[in-house]
């Protein structure tokens, strides 16, 4: 799996929770659009397909520094036979 810049992760979220607290709600009660944007965003960053486990991942692999971060249940890749 590929793994997103630290930097460009950091501002994804720190973007996200700024976006979550301010941006006022659509017309429907939900999330604005810039919030709605940077929850897709950090899900294809980590491969995710909602906005709290993509929060979790990004934190997890934001507090283990460079280099990979296992991915729970994912196989490590390995050479063929």
């Amino acid at each position: 799996m590929l793994m997103p810049d630290p930097v460009v992760l950091r501002g994804l979220v720190d973007e996200y929770e700024a976006a979550a607290l301010c941006e006022p709600a659509d017309d429907t009660g939900g999330p604005g659009p810039r919030t709605r944007d940077l929850a897709y965003t950090l899900c294809v960053s980590t491969g995710t397909r909602d906005v709290a486990p993509a929060l979790e991942a990004a934190r997890r692999w934001l507090a283990a520094g460079p280099g990979p971060v296992p991915v729970p249940g994912a196989e490590p890749a390995g050479v063929a036979d």
